[in-house]
C-alpha cells in the first residue's frame, strides 16, 4: 500500500518472549467511516494530507483487511485495581499494531481501541463505543495542547455495528498513539507469578527502549524506578496544575513513561476541592472525596516499587 510504504513501522514489542502477548485478528465492524483523522500529528510520520481519502488505509488501520505492515496482538498484564490485585487483566479491547517511528525518529506505539475480544477480555464484548471514543480524542489532545503528558489521538472511526451498553451505541475505534504502552501492571503481573526471568527481561527491555541512561547506573533498576517515580509525579503536578482529575488511577492505567493513559472516567476542577474524584457523580455534578491524586500516585508506585521492579534489585538482578 503507497501510504503505508511512506512509513517506518517497527515491531520491538513483537519480539518480547512468550507470555507477554498473544496475537489476535481484530474483529471488523460494519460500515466503518473516518470521524476524524488528526492530520496535523499525522505528518509528524510521514503520513500524506490524501492520507484519509484511502479506503485501502482505512481498511489496514482498522484492522477489516490484513496488512503485512501490522503484527496485531493483545498485551498481557495484572494491576492493583481500587487497592485491590487483580491478576486476570490485559488488553481486553485494544491490540498493538506495531510502532510507529516519527520523521524525528521517536518510536510511538499504534494502538487500536475498540478491536474486538480478545484472550483478556474476560466478560467484556472488546467493543468501543462513539461517546466515550470522542471523549477520549477530545481530552488527549487537549491535554497535549495544555502541555500534559499523554497519549495521542491519531484518528477515529464510526460504525454501524451496534453495541449494547446502558443503550444501543454505534461501535467506534481509536487510534491511540503513545511512546510506550506498557504499564505498571506489566511488572506485577512476572512478579506475582514468580516467572523472575520473564519481569529481568522486562525491565531490561524497558531500560533499553525508554531509559538508556540508566545502564551507565551502579543499579540500572533501581535508577529506572527512579525515572518512574518522577515522571509519573511530574504528571500528577501537570494535572494539578490544570484542574485534571483522572477517574481510575489503577496500576494497569499507570504508564511506565508518566503519560496520562485510559481517559475512562475523568473530570475537570472549576473550583479547588481537595481530595476530588472523577469516578462517581453525585447529585448535581458535585464530586466527593474516594481518593487523592496524590495517595492513588503513592499507591500506585510503592506498588509497583516494592513489588516489581525496584524487587528485581533486591534480587540481584544486573542488565
Amino acid at each position: 500500500m503507497p501510504l503505508l510504504d511512506q512509513i517506518t513501522i517497527t515491531h520491538r514489542y513483537a519480539t518480547l518472549t512468550a507470555g507477554f502477548y498473544q496475537f489476535v485478528a481484530p474483529t471488523p465492524l460494519d460500515n466503518l467511516r473516518w470521524v476524524s483523522w488528526n492530520q496535523q500529528l499525522a505528518e509528524q510520520f510521514g503520513f500524506s494530507h490524501d492520507a484519509p481519502e484511502s479506503a485501502c488505509l482505512l481498511d489496514a488501520l482498522s484492522g477489516a483487511v490484513s496488512h503485512d505492515a501490522f503484527k496485531p496482538l493483545a498485551m498481557k498484564y495484572a494491576g492493583h485495581q481500587f487497592g485491590i490485585y487483580n491478576p486476570d487483566l490485559g488488553d481486553g479491547r485494544g491490540l498493538l499494531l506495531g510502532e510507529l517511528v516519527s520523521l524525528e525518529g521517536v518510536v510511538f506505539d499504534l494502538h487500536l481501541k475498540g478491536a474486538g475480544q480478545t484472550p483478556y477480555s474476560r466478560m467484556g464484548d472488546g467493543r468501543a463505543v462513539l461517546r466515550s471514543t470522542i471523549r477520549e480524542y477530545l481530552c488527549s489532545e487537549a491535554m497535549a495542547g495544555l502541555g500534559v503528558p499523554t497519549t495521542r489521538a491519531l484518528g477515529m472511526m464510526v460504525s454501524d455495528t451496534p453495541v449494547y451498553r446502558e443503550r444501543v451505541e454505534q461501535g467506534a475505534l481509536l487510534l491511540r498513539l503513545a511512546e510506550s504502552h506498557i504499564r505498571f501492571g506489566h511488572f506485577e503481573h512476572f512478579f506475582y507469578t514468580e516467572q523472575y526471568d520473564q519481569l529481568k527481561h522486562l525491565a531490561d527491555r524497558v531500560i533499553e527502549w525508554h531509559f538508556p541512561d540508566c545502564e551507565n547506573s551502579e543499579n540500572p533498576y533501581l535508577t529506572m524506578f527512579e525515572n518512574i517515580v518522577q515522571l509519573t509525579a511530574d504528571m500528577i503536578a501537570h494535572w494539578q496544575t490544570k484542574g485534571f482529575a483522572h477517574g481510575v488511577m489503577n496500576t494497569d492505567n499507570m504508564s511506565i513513561l508518566g503519560q496520562t493513559f485510559d481517559y475512562g472516567p475523568f473530570g475537570f476542577l472549576d473550583d479547588y476541592e481537595l481530595g476530588i474524584s472523577a469516578i462517581i457523580p453525585i447529585t448535581k455534578g458535585v464530586m466527593r472525596l474516594i481518593i487523592s491524586l496524590d495517595c492513588a500516585l503513592e499507591f500506585d508506585c510503592a506498588s509497583t516499587g516494592v513489588n516489581t521492579p525496584y524487587r528485581t534489585c533486591r534480587l540481584g538482578l544486573k542488565p
